[in-house]
């Protein structure tokens, strides 16, 4: 069966959180703005805790999201970003509701071609494609277009990473996933128009933005904000996982920053996905004024596969065994990233591959205690030291996916379900769009001329390829008046 005709039927939300939140969306339901209209975000309400991330959100104007459609008054106020002239080149404008639920996408057919689109910069590339910041002619708006050559992928093996990667944009919907709008290709290239996230690299950023980790003061961020960031992460991950897909490819480079702060996970192409996807269990919690569990890990407990993909500092030791690994490499490279936004550089770090691979297999982690370095809890380490266990199969997440990772001590004051609401450690700094100013400078060699290429229509079962790629347009509910 064509990937057109199964995807929707793997599009799913993570399961709903609304009893928790019934006081707080009761008590808030009559105070949708400030008295000027401008949406507003929630202040954290420690006494709501959720055991997974709420589905049924909606969207503000500035991607500010609220349970079940009503917005959540906490006093914080949003800039949203508007150019001098007020110019169609504004990313976001006028009110707009974005809901994620398991039925808000809607598939149509193809509704642009490559002429469509206006190229402006580029934003990325990589070894068989790059990412463009493009503009859509007839609404103005902004798009990350990922543009695959064929012959490149082709030559180096790569065809399957597309088709996993548009699986996983098309059937994703959650707030910190991007979201897919248009696929379709040319004789010669595979396009992906995504959601464009204005506040750039997590990590690689601008020099003078103090946006990112790499320009934070020592390259590092305070125990709080990591643990913020790390369960954005966790819950993306958890919805990878429910879906049937494992990450593996989990570093700062492919968290992006909404232009409200909140992280988006992006670049899937390492991805796998498990074939049928299992269905989530219940756990039962040990405490018995919090909710049951979910069991995320069941999903994909028939996945095991001995690709060796990752990034060097981030590979698992299962990994680099060839032994076989299974969804614990994300959980690995969890306490990879949680470790590199503490203290700036990544634990196993030798001075060349071989070395760093050793350090992977046989060093035990250890924490900066050299003055100056920054000090953390007893339960922040005992959290990385638990997702940096060896053996994949006591590592955190081993035995209940998620779910174990979010009931350790370090996460116990963590707003599960009001993630979304609540106010980023680094706000991006302000960007009318266009200009791209949280994006480094790159240039390209030969220059791509995406308009003047032909949208062709493929047939799937056809000798070729790229035949089962499909070129479709994903609408999703409340993005119609963007």
């Amino acid at each position: 069966m064509s990937f057109v005709n199964i995807f929707l039927s793997r599009v799913a939300s993570t399961p709903n959180t609304k009893a928790a939140l019934d006081d707080a969306i009761n008590n808030t339901q009559n105070k949708t703005s400030d008295p000027n209209g401008s949406p507003v975000l929630a202040k954290s309400n420690s006494s709501i805790h959720s055991t997974m991330t709420t589905s049924s959100m909606t969207t503000t104007a500035t991607g500010t999201t609220v349970g079940n459609g009503s917005s959540l008054n906490g006093g914080l106020h949003l800039n949203i970003p508007k150019s001098p002239n007020g110019s169609a080149l504004d990313l976001r404008r006028g009110a707009f509701r974005r809901t994620y639920s398991s039925n808000s996408i809607k598939k149509k057919t193809i509704e642009v071609t490559p002429s469509s689109f206006v190229k402006i910069r580029l934003l990325g590339k990589g070894d068989v494609g790059k990412v463009y910041l493009v503009r859509q002619k007839d609404t103005d708006r902004l798009y990350a277009m990922k543009v695959l050559s064929k012959k490149e992928m082709i030559k180096r093996n790569k065809i399957k990473r597309a088709f996993a990667e548009q699986e996983i944009l098309a059937t994703s919907n959650h707030p910190f996933i991007v979201t897919l709008y248009h696929s379709f290709q040319s004789e010669d290239y595979l396009y992906l128009c995504m959601e464009y996230c204005m506040g750039g690299e997590f990590f690689r950023g601008k020099s003078s933005a103090r946006f990112s980790l790499q320009t934070r003061p020592g390259k590092y961020l305070q125990e709080e904000d990591a643990k913020f960031y790390a369960a954005e992460v966790i819950a993306a991950l958890e919805y990878l996982h429910l879906m049937g897909f494992i990450y593996r490819d989990l570093k700062p480079e492919n968290i992006l920053l909404h232009q409200t702060g909140h992280i988006m996970l992006t670049d899937f192409d390492l991805s796998k996905q498990s074939s049928p996807a299992g269905e989530p269990t219940v756990v039962k919690t040990g405490s018995p004024s919090m909710p049951p569990a979910i069991d995320t890990k069941s999903c994909i407990a028939n996945l095991r596969t001995n690709s060796f993909v990752g990034t060097e500092e981030y590979i698992a030791p299962e990994v680099i065994k060839g032994c076989g690994h299974t969804s614990a490499v994300d959980w690995w490279t969890l306490g990879i990233l949680m470790y590199e936004m503490l203290f700036g550089v990544t634990p196993f770090k030798g001075k060349d591959r071989n070395a760093t691979f050793q350090s992977i297999l046989h060093t035990d982690v250890q924490f900066p205690d050299h003055p100056g370095a920054q000090p953390i809890s007893s339960l922040c380490k005992s959290v990385i030291r638990k997702l940096l266990i060896k053996d994949d199969q006591l590592r955190l997440g081993s035995k209940a996916g998620a779910s174990d990772v979010k009931s350790h001590p370090f996460f116990k004051t963590t707003n599960w379900a009001l993630l979304r609401h609540l106010p980023p450690p680094i706000i991006p700094q302000t960007s009318f769009g266009a200009d791209a100013i949280n994006f480094r400078q790159m240039h390209e060699s030969v220059s791509l001329d995406i308009e003047g290429e032909e949208l062709v229509h493929q047939h799937p079962g056809a000798k070729n390829p790229f035949a089962n790629f499909s070129s479709v347009t994903l609408h999703h509910d409340g993005d119609d008046d963007m």
